[in-house]
């Protein structure tokens, strides 16, 4: 009755009586107590049946023994209070998803559901456990291997279980964590160690089979295709929001990477085919993903260009034939006025660039250089493109380019750059 009535009043303040509660406040029961029009209560325990009926949240009478039994359990029935409660359907499908993770996290349970209105009924019982949980996600989907699985108890009575396989394709990771059979949606330090393990362990078996090309394979590709379930049991575990969507036990992070990093390790050694095909799919992965950076900056650098017109600064010639057509770069704004002057505007054109330019050999990333203002101008007026799809010398402008400086260690510097 006090578990029935009165808020935090659940057995997960004390030790002895649960190894581990998905529970924090005690008050689950209650609530759904004070908030049924009826609620009734049997209990089997110590071979006889106990019964208690409350309304509104406050017992008829008190708890009676209604006979024997050899079971042991509690029936729970309510009918939500209408005055209080909005709707009185539940959702059968949402039960059955719930229900259906417990069944995989708990092997050793059987849960029945029976909705009597539209007599849809499903029962749920997996002795796979966690390996069947990732089984049933990877359903129809090519895979690499078998479903891994490693287990360990810890000295405190915790303990991880953790199961997973890659599929063939390039879907993203679906990574499932629990903490106490809580479905925890944003993660938590259980799912942050266990990223950081694989990532570690795969990347160290590629370094050691030399399996890269010198792509750097990131945490992203170890994980592309991948399904895992991470389930945790733990005496008091820290929450983050009352919601318990993220797991907060700070201590769990070292705790699973150390674990699984260890286990990994050896399973690898035991079985290094199934390790090579993992590494592998995350090599290729990276580059795919460097191959895909390379086609996007190309395209970036294609769009750069092709939106820019012939730059303003140049003063181009009559002729229309490369053979025919000579450039000439000039040492700023200055000389480049001189020499439009003595010219010969049929076929001579005149580019001048402003004092020393970028050194691309020296520039960090491609986007800076072809960003300069100078350099586009070179780039555009050439004509050949940028890049090993876009360049080509057929599409020179000019057959005949003379560089045109001072003569001093300035002038020599820009004649060095260009």
């Amino acid at each position: 009755e006090v578990i029935m009535t009165v808020l935090h009043a659940g057995g997960k303040f004390d030790n002895n009586l649960y190894k581990v509660s998905g529970g924090l406040h005690g008050v689950g029961v209650s609530v759904v107590n004070a908030l049924s029009e009826t609620l009734f209560l049997e209990i089997h325990q110590n071979g006889l049946i106990h019964r208690q009926t409350y309304h509104k949240g406050t017992p008829d009478a008190p708890l009676a023994v209604f006979g024997e039994t050899t079971q042991r359990g509690t029936i729970i029935r309510f009918w939500p209070d209408m005055t209080i409660m909005e709707t009185d359907q539940f959702s059968f499908d949402t039960l059955a998803h719930r229900f259906r993770e417990l069944a995989f996290l708990n092997p050793v349970l059987t849960i029945h559901l029976n909705d009597e209105e539209t007599l849809r009924e499903e029962t749920f019982h997996f002795e796979g456990g966690v390996q069947s949980f990732v089984s049933f996600l990877n359903e129809n989907k090519k895979t690499l291997h078998d479903v891994l699985f490693f287990r360990k108890t810890l000295e405190d009575g915790s303990q991880f279980e953790v199961a997973f396989q890659y599929q063939e394709s390039t879907e993203n990771e679906t990574v499932l964590g629990f903490a106490n059979n809580i479905h925890t949606r944003e993660g938590g330090t259980h799912v942050r160690g266990f990223r950081t393990a694989i990532t570690k362990t795969i990347n160290r078996f590629i370094r050691e089979k030399q399996l890269n090309k010198g792509e750097e394979v990131r945490g992203e590709d170890v994980r592309e295709g991948l399904t895992g379930i991470i389930s945790v049991r733990t005496p008091g575990p820290q929450f983050e929001g009352q919601t318990k969507a993220k797991l907060g036990s700070s201590w769990v992070a070292g705790a699973m990477e150390s674990f699984l990093s260890e286990a990994l390790q050896e399973k690898f050694e035991e079985d290094p085919l199934t390790a090579k095909k993992i590494a592998e799919k995350a090599v290729l992965t990276a580059q795919a993903r460097e191959a895909a950076r390379k086609a996007k900056d190309l395209a970036k650098r294609k769009n750069v260009l092709e939106g820019s017109n012939l730059p303003g600064k140049l003063a181009d010639c009559q002729e229309s034939d490369p053979a025919k057509s000579e450039l000439y770069i000039v040492e700023g704004d200055s000389a480049g006025g001189s020499a439009k002057q003595g010219r010969d505007r049929r076929f001579q054109a005149i580019l001048p660039l402003k004092g020393k330019i970028l050194n691309v050999e020296k520039s960090r990333g491609i986007e800076k250089f072809i960003t300069n203002d100078e350099v586009r101008a070179l780039i555009t007026a050439v004509g050949c493109g940028l890049g090993e799809e876009e360049f080509s010398e057929k599409k020179l402008r000019y057959h005949k380019i003379t560089i045109m400086t001072d003569a001093d260690v300035d002038g020599s510097h820009i004649r060095t750059l260009l």
